[in-house]
């Protein structure tokens, strides 16, 4: 079973617009209300290309009811915790996504996650079998310690497993997971460039760098390139290069948490690092061609026309 986690889900409200005029009345073509979060993303691509998982995470109020009724009527399994009300109303964040001449994002705090929800949530990872994989994917709320997805990791590495488990964060986040040695992590290019304070000018400095991370202790990397496809320096040593297929980005959003739960879902089903790469990237770009996450048919698509 793969679970993941998404520690602060949100309702996305898409507005699409011909061009955003500030200060002005402005008139939409077109709106959306989806279910927003890395990890909830990876969940309902996982759940679209057949491969079991759970939803884990914390919502609140009305908005964290819609979250899961929507989340439950893509077809995934859920155990949300519900986050007591505080002092006023509390509720599960509203995104506000613009797409115009340019694409703008206005992204909520979202409520306070108390002790007693995550002790319950640490409850539950800690039943968590060694052939169970886990997902952690996204930013923390400001209730929350940055240290949390390495407590997670500590957790349970001290009790013993050798879960699998998958970190999709940036900076110190990430950095501090390094040391319990995560099955995989997935940088990309310009996070890569951040870590370690150089320009990725050349693949050879790409190849470097992920292999840096391998050296920290992450099992595998899986460098997003964007327009420019994926490069994966795996378990086994080896770097793997692959271009992605052409077609025209209409919505990044969600790209590259559907190349996450493609890796995984190859990986699953071959245990074969180019097949789980390919599936990988296919998932990501037929994302990035779809108005919201891809399904299984348009990714396997990509994959028969064999780009």
């Amino acid at each position: 079973m793969i679970y993941t986690v998404t520690f602060n889900p949100s309702l996305d409200y898409v507005l699409s617009l011909e061009e955003f005029r500030q200060g002005e009345v402005n008139r939409t073509t077109e709106e959306q209300i989806l279910p927003g979060g890395k990890g909830l993303n990876v969940s309902m691509v996982l759940t679209g290309l057949g491969a079991e998982n759970t939803a884990l995470g914390f919502i609140a109020g009305f908005t964290g009811k819609e979250i899961e009724r929507r989340v439950l009527r893509h077809g995934c399994q859920t155990e949300f915790i519900e986050l007591s009300p505080q002092a006023g109303d509390s509720f599960s964040r509203i995104n506000v996504k613009l797409k115009a001449n340019v694409e703008s994002e206005i992204n909520a705090g979202g409520p306070d996650i108390g002790s007693r929800e995550l002790d319950e949530l640490f409850q539950k990872l800690e039943r968590l079998k060694e052939e169970d994989i886990l997902v952690l994917a996204g930013s923390i709320p400001a209730s929350l310690p940055d240290s949390i997805y390495m407590d997670i990791m500590k957790r349970i590495r001290d009790k013993g497993l050798k879960t699998k488990i998958v970190v999709d964060a940036t900076g110190r986040l990430l950095l501090s997971v390094l040391e319990y040695h995560p099955f995989l992590i997935k940088p990309n290019k310009s996070e890569l460039s951040e870590i370690f304070g150089v320009n990725m000018e050349t693949e050879e400095d790409i190849i470097t760098y992920a292999a840096r991370l391998r050296e920290m202790g992450a099992e595998n990397v899986l460098v997003s390139l964007a327009g420019d496809g994926a490069l994966l320096m795996s378990s086994d040593g080896k770097a793997r290069r692959m271009q992605p297929p052409s077609g025209r980005v209409v919505n990044s959003v969600g790209a590259g948490d559907s190349m996450v739960a493609g890796f995984l879902a190859g990986f699953l089903e071959q245990e074969d690092y180019e097949y789980a790469l390919k599936l990988g990237l296919a998932a990501g770009s037929a994302s990035a061609f779809s108005k919201y996450l891809a399904t299984k048919e348009e990714i396997m698509k990509l994959i028969r026309e064999g780009w």
